[in-house]
Formats: structure tokens, sequence, C-alpha cells
């Protein structure tokens, strides 16, 4: 019985980030934030299946310079990718730091800090 109660008090929620009305920008912040960390982690993924892929390439060889020499390059791409999407990652956290800049991406805090009042 306690279980249907509960099932029964259950509140479907919309599906995504929340708008909230009065303060459109942390809805902006919110959606940045998770467009930015999606395509940093599928950066990530991506790049590492490539040096995977070419891995095996490399193993299966058998010997063909050709076969060899390309898979030499995906490797190399693969492991350049990697290299580049962690660190542009550091180095936007980097500069903001630099600049003084406590939290680049919390949106609501810049923008509160460049209206006069």
């Amino acid at each position: 019985m306690d279980h249907k109660l509960k099932l029964l008090a259950y509140k479907l929620e919309p599906i995504g980030i929340p708008v909230d009305p009065v303060n459109p920008v942390i809805t902006i912040e919110k959606i940045l934030s998770s467009v930015i960390g999606f395509f940093s982690i599928v950066a990530i993924i991506w790049f590492t299946i490539q040096i995977i892929i070419a891995a095996y390439n490399y193993i299966s060889s058998q010997g063909d310079k050709g076969k060899i020499e390309q898979a030499q390059k995906a490797i190399t791409n693969g492991i350049l990718g990697l290299v580049i999407a962690l660190v542009a990652i550091f180095l936007v956290a980097l500069i903001t730091k630099l600049l003084g800049i406590d939290n680049a991406f919390n949106l609501k805090e810049q923008f509160d800090k460049l209206i006069i009042k």
C-alpha cells in the first residue's frame, strides 16, 4: 500500500533545462555549460576511440609499410586531438584566472559585475 502512495506522489518534470523567467542569465549559463561539457566529453571519447582503432590497425598491419605509416599518422592525429581538447579546457580556465575572473562560466556573476547601479 505504501508503494502505491509513493507512485501516486511522483511528479513528472519536463525534460531539459528549466527556464527561469526572472533571471534568464542562469538559463543561458546552464545551456552553455551543458553544451561545452557535452562536447568536451564527446571530443575526449572520440579521440580515445581513434587512438584505439589506430593502435589495432598498427598491430594488424602485418609488416605492410603503407598500413604502418597510415596507422602511425592516425595515432599521432588521435593523440594530437586529445591533447588539443584537454589544453583548450585548461587554457580557458587559465586565461580567465589571469584576467581576474573567478568563475568565467558563472555568467550571472559576470553580468552582475557589468551592470552599473
